[in-house]
């Protein structure tokens, strides 16, 4: 039998990373509660303003210190974030015990609609069929939503599939493919039993 407590969506899951590079620092926390927020700022404003929809519709509350090599470009800010992110959310799951595991949703933003599926397989993968219309979105390049969500899905130890249906506008495509993961991610994540979700015991 499930407890009340166990079919809460909240709990003290959390994970802690800090990470130092000649490229970047950052230093990451978070918790999977029930009042997404974010506090702290990757230095790159489209970057918070992903995150901050990931949060809004995951759930989850993260604080974050960054100082990277802007001066060079994007790249190694984003996909660091995006490793640190998917390692907090790694030890904030832990033995997955009484998980969901599987979620999956197509997420329409506009005229742009993404197909989102995420499994807590413990092996990591990242497939991506997204086709941005243009390279920049402002002074962000479009090729970096795949890398951040390359590095998330290797360190998280999750299967993340992410299929753009339709799309026009990349800013639109962006938005689709975060608020999509902060929705899956809400429900895979979510307690409602006892057993760890695999028949192998394990993940």
């Amino acid at each position: 039998m499930v407890s009340e407590a166990q079919t809460n969506y909240v709990s003290t899951r959390k994970g802690v990373v800090e990470r130092l590079t000649t490229e970047t620092k950052i230093r990451l926390e978070l918790l999977l509660a029930e009042e997404g927020a974010l506090q702290g700022s990757t230095g790159i404003g489209f970057l918070d303003h992903m995150l901050t929809l990931l949060l809004k519709h995951s759930g989850f509350q993260l604080k974050i210190e960054v100082t990277g090599d802007l001066e060079v470009d994007y790249h190694h800010t984003v996909e660091d974030v995006g490793l640190c992110l998917g390692e907090a959310l790694r030890q904030a799951v832990g033995d997955k015990k009484g998980m969901v595991r599987y979620s999956s949703i197509a997420l329409p933003m506009d005229e742009a609609l993404v197909l989102c599926a995420v499994d807590f397989s413990g092996r990591p993968g990242f497939y991506g069929d997204l086709a941005f219309p243009a390279e920049k979105i402002g002074d962000f390049d479009t090729q970096l939503v795949r890398v951040f969500w390359q590095g998330f899905a290797q360190e998280a130890k999750l299967t993340l599939h992410l299929r753009q249906l339709s799309g026009e506008n990349a800013h639109h495509i962006a938005e689709a493919t975060f608020k999509g993961v902060g929705r899956v991610l809400r429900e895979a994540v979510r307690i409602t039993g006892e057993s760890i979700p695999s028949s192998k015991g394990v993940l």
